[in-house]
């Protein structure tokens, strides 16, 4: 869409339309009343009308300060409406309290109906999922719509209803490597053409949107509904992703549409961010069966503000979605996931040592990991922009090829951790995992494991479908704690006599092997995302032995340890970095020890208090795109008065050329008139009125004093950096005048401190290595060469009628719509950097009329 010029509605008078004469009757009632102020009522009106009018532009960030104030207008006009409703007797006091009691208990409401719907929405993934990743093995003859589990149920070793697609194990194989490749291209398929936005995990968007960074359609319907569908496909293809992060994407959305159906949230954007916040945690909670966990993961890493209030509600929020969850009993057992397991053992203060090691693997797992992926995006990003669809088949292509013969990766990441947690006892077992003959064996087996599905999820994660890391990393860790206890559990049988061992009771197995690879899940996903508390406690309600928080309390300490020697925050804070959004992180601390005025925009377009024409205002529109303006007295004396937001400023000039009543020669005056000097306006208050405004074409003057804000948010030139950012955190202003003695001296956004920042990290640490960009061209040329000799090979054996690779760029499945994302940069130094180029000031161009 493109921005729309005031003069086209001169030049082309039409009829108006519905919408627009009834903008016209507001205005007229607006300006009868002029004379003695607006009433309660107009005034509810026309925050309404300015509310469906505004709305934020994508890439930019909202202004908290701003959205709060407009909260509570709202509320002040609620209570002017109810005053005396007590008093009231008859329908009409009925009817005002239960509008009352409505309107405070729809966060309540909300939360509800949210939380059921996230529950049930995960209830009816879960049943597809283990549907979707059992059918490749084999297919139950007494309904085939059942699973393994399902279609062999209480019978752990199988049975005669499920069947395996063939005998003949190489037809198994080739049946594997279709379904998972037929899977991955529908899912990434899907994602192209419908929502680009539903591919990856979400979870680094989703705490920039939560902090104030707004993407228009990462939360939408259309998003929601293909993340839900193309969710279980991108698992069961066997790509090594999960599921736990889309989990909290989808439970966003969840909230954001059914959000909107209430007023109360569909205007303001901070009450939104309760829901939001509340709807990460829910996500987490139907994920690992963790309610508390989840909670505290919206707390620890999602949310940058959060108070009592949404603490509260994030927590009923999870507890309904939970309890939905555990309704509706997917997998018949009771357990709300899968690899939730029972021990009833206790552990030895000697395997401390070992619990150590656990740790320092899951510190320089996530290191390791992080590292790489991030190469393996900007080579993504850079080369297989244009191939998303083929990218996705082929890597699921070579995933099944790679994963079928080993038994730990051919299965699904959820089933293979249920089999590592579990005791050997009672009969568990698992082609042989607990039997003594087979433990070199299995040792093996599960090494090679861990070194392959860490090479997978380094190129897998990323890719253009519904894609998240927790769960891949927990069966990393899972597999290495597994060989680690199996090890241990050899040493111990092999010296049992020795005073290492000597806590050991006779006839009574020491070592529990399922509990080393339970500790390794938790080092694994503590080292990639750079989590702690959430961590201890998600896997504390995943096991119900309190004998093992202390022992996961220690690993998960060690993991935080090496991981902060290798750098500061999680996969989801480097992706932040790397898609260059503007967030403000505040687990970070800096020292830069220089003033704001170093950092600040001096040279300000800003709008003198009178003098200005209203033709020159519409010019200074067309030829500029901020967002906002600072109004001073004169441009020469520079004495701040205000600040005036575009939106409005525009709106109102829209209205009033629609309406004919303002010559172009107008004077435009940013200040109240004497008499009414004395009546400070709000800042809450909606700045859309008019002083005077008559029935006649030609007025010779327009006050637009009610539109400014007179008490914006201004700093000293010389305050520290590091306190003007604290601001930004705490407050969450969009902009931050800076003023000497009352005058403007500039102006600072959150891009702004970001630039100096990432100025500064790239003086100390260069980030860019030319021969990291050579090895990335080597390497797209041999996939180039690879491309070209496979399909000569095709075109060849086919006699020339398959033709592969014809029109590259726009080849097999490529058609659709474009992640935004793509066209993003990593924050490199400010000159390469795409979103902050320009001012946090800067119009994206939407045109006005679109924001209804």
């Amino acid at each position: 869409m493109t921005s729309r010029s005031p003069h086209n509605f001169a030049q082309n008078p039409r009829r108006p339309s519905l919408p627009e004469r009834a903008i016209s009757r507001r205005l007229s009632v607006l300006s009868s009343r002029t004379n003695g102020g607006p009433t309660g009522s107009t005034e509810r009106e026309l925050t309404e009308e300015i509310a469906e009018i505004k709305r934020y532009e994508d890439f930019t960030t909202i202004d908290w300060v701003q959205d709060a104030a407009q909260e509570q207008s709202r509320r002040r006009a609620r209570r002017r409406q109810n005053a005396g409703v007590f008093q009231l007797k008859g329908s009409l006091g009925w009817r005002r309290r239960l509008e009352d009691t409505y309107d405070a208990g729809q966060a309540w409401i909300v939360v509800t109906l949210v939380g059921a719907a996230i529950g049930l929405n995960a209830g009816f993934l879960n049943i597809i999922t283990e549907w979707l990743s059992d059918i490749k093995l084999g297919y139950c003859t007494t309904a085939f719509y059942l699973n393994e589990n399902f279609c062999c149920w209480g019978d752990e070793k199988g049975c005669p209803e499920w069947h395996r697609w063939s005998s003949f194990w190489p037809l198994n194989y080739l049946l594997y490597f279709l379904f998972s490749t037929v899977f991955a291209l529908t899912s990434a398929s899907l994602v192209k053409a419908f929502a680009p936005y539903a591919a990856g995990s979400g979870i680094s968007e989703i705490k920039c949107i939560i902090a104030g960074f707004v993407m228009k359609g990462f939360l939408g319907f259309w998003t929601l509904l293909i993340k839900s569908i193309c969710l279980p496909l991108a698992i069961a293809s066997g790509l090594s992703v999960g599921k736990e992060g889309p989990s909290v994407h989808y439970a966003v959305c969840t909230g954001n549409v059914i959000s909107r159906f209430f007023g109360k949230y569909k205007h303001n954007a901070s009450k939104t961010r309760e829901i939001l916040s509340a709807c990460a945690a829910a996500g987490v909670a139907v994920a690992f069966g963790s309610p508390i966990g989840g909670v505290l993961f919206s707390l620890e890493e999602m949310s940058s503000y959060f108070p009592l209030k949404t603490m509260w509600r994030s927590y009923f929020c999870a507890l309904v979605a939970t309890a939905v969850l555990a309704a509706m009993n997917p997998f018949w057992t009771g357990q709300l996931v899968m690899f939730e397991v029972r021990y009833d053992r206790s552990w030895h203060f000697f395997e401390i040592i070992f619990f150590i090691f656990i740790g320092i693997f899951g510190g320089l797992y996530g290191a390791f990991v992080m590292k790489w992926n991030l190469r393996a995006q900007a080579f993504r990003k850079k080369y297989l922009t244009k191939y998303a669809v083929l990218e996705a088949t082929l890597l699921a292509a070579g995933t099944a090829i790679l994963c079928f013969p080993n038994m730990f990766l051919r299965i699904d990441m959820t089933e293979s951790m249920e089999i590592l947690f579990l005791e050997c006892e009672a009969g568990r077992d698992y082609d042989g995992l607990c039997e003594a003959k087979h433990r070199w064996r299995m040792a093996l087996s599960l090494a090679f494991a861990t070194i392959m599905r860490t090479f997978l999820v380094i190129i897998s994660y990323g890719c253009k479908v519904p894609a998240g890391i927790f769960v891949p990393s927990m069966a990393v860790g899972a597999s290495f704690g597994r060989m680690v206890g199996i090890l241990v559990q050899a040493l111990h049988e092999a010296f049992p006599q020795a005073k290492f061992f000597a806590a050991c009771q006779p006839d009574v197995p020491c070592i529990t092997p399922g509990t080393y690879a339970f500790l390794g899940a938790a080092a694994a996903l503590s080292g990639i995302m750079h989590i702690t508390v959430s961590v201890v406690v998600i896997m504390f309600e995943l096991t119900g032995a309190l004998t093992y928080i202390l022992p996961t309390m220690i690993v998960v300490g060690v993991t935080k340890a090496v991981s902060d020697r290798f750098g500061k925050g999680g996969i989801a804070d480097r992706m932040i970095w790397f898609n260059g959004f503007p967030f403000l992180d505040n687990k970070e601390e800096h020292t830069f020890g220089v003033p704001v005025s170093q950092v600040m925009t001096s040279e300000v377009t800003s709008l003198p208090s009178s003098g200005f024409t209203l033709k020159a205002v519409e010019q200074l529109l067309a030829q500029s795109k901020y967002q906002g303006f600072p109004v001073v007295e004169d441009r020469t004396s520079k004495i701040l008065l205000g600040y005036i937001g575009r939106t409005e400023l525009r709106y109102a000039i829209d209205r009033t050329r629609k309406e004919g009543f303002v010559a172009s020669s107008a004077k435009c005056f940013f200040t109240q008139p004497p008499s009414t000097a004395l009546q400070t306006p709000s800042v809450a208050a909606p700045p859309v009125t008019f002083d005077a405004i008559e029935d006649a074409s030609g007025q010779q003057s327009v006050d637009f004093s009610r539109f400014i804000d007179p008490t914006p948010l201004s700093v000293h030139p010389r305050l520290p950096l590091e306190t003007v950012m604290e601001l930004f955190k705490k407050m969450g202003p969009r902009v931050i005048l800076v003023e000497y003695r009352g005058r403007l001296a500039g102006l600072v956004t959150v891009k702004d401190c970001l630039k100096y920042q990432f100025k500064v990290e790239a003086q100390d640490t260069s980030t860019h290595d030319p021969a990291l960009d050579l090895r990335q061209e080597k390497l797209w040329g041999l996939m180039n060469r690879g491309a070209d000799w496979l399909a000569d090979k095709v075109l060849s054996v086919s006699g020339g009628r398959i033709k592969l690779g014809s029109g590259r760029g726009s080849g097999f499945g490529e058609s659709g719509l474009n992640d935004p994302r793509d066209q993003l940069s990593p924050i490199l130094t400010p000159s390469r950097h795409d979103i902050l180029d320009g001012t946090e000031d800067v119009d994206t161009g939407v045109e006005l009329r679109s924001r209804t």
